[in-house]
């Protein structure tokens, strides 16, 4: 495939999903507040969900999912980043003046970090249950996440956790913050950063305590 060939087919898919996404955004804008679409993306924001993940100190059992956890939001961050720096994808002219950019690289748009970081979350937690239950004992926290009886991730708290990834996903094309292949992108690269971290971050040993 010839250069201008390669040109002319991607920019034949990006037109396509322009389109795509901004008929999803007109359409569903008149029935979507969106305050509720921007209390998704604050949930979403590393800026919340960094210092909230490190509430798993409070549960000894919990704690060697902490690093790995935190590894990966760390690499999530720097990897969404570097690609936006490289694609410099511009974001949907209807984006919400609400946004607030918090690095330059925020202003592009592929792929979209808050898709990848809540689906990280997500596929970590679907991914981490057996790392997570081998500690011994239970805390307040514990009750919330997992089963007296067996031990295992609770099955509702892993279904709330993929809604809210999934609902959060999809509320960054309603809220115009970005295209469908941005956030197809991202859901899929916070899957695979889950599956690295599980395989490459682990380091159980620093929590013997």
């Amino acid at each position: 495939m010839s250069p201008s060939t390669a040109a002319t087919f991607v920019g034949s898919i990006l037109a396509l999903d322009a389109a795509v996404s901004t008929a999803i955004h007109t359409a569903a804008k008149p029935f979507l507040p969106p305050f509720i679409l921007l209390i998704l993306e604050i949930s979403a924001d590393f800026r919340f969900s960094f210092p909230v993940s490190l509430s798993l100190l409070f549960s000894p059992p919990l704690r060697p999912f902490l690093i790995p956890f935190l590894l990966g939001l760390l690499l999530d961050l720097i990897f969404v980043g570097i690609v936006k720096l490289i694609f410099r994808r511009a974001r949907p002219a209807y984006n919400h003046p609400s946004m607030s950019a918090a690095v330059s690289a925020d202003h592009y748009s592929f792929p979209s970090g808050h898709a990848s970081r809540v689906f990280f979350v997500a596929a970590s937690v679907h991914f981490f249950t057996s790392v997570a239950i081998e500690a011994p004992g239970y805390s307040f926290l514990d009750g919330w996440v997992r089963d007296r009886g067996d031990g295992v991730v609770k099955g509702e708290v892993l279904m709330v956790v993929w809604i809210w990834a999934t609902v959060t996903a999809l509320s960054r094309i309603l809220l115009g913050r970005h295209y469908v292949l941005d956030v197809a992108a991202g859901a899929c690269l916070g899957v695979l950063e889950a599956l690295f971290a599980l395989r490459f971050l682990r380091f159980e040993q620093i929590f013997v305590w």
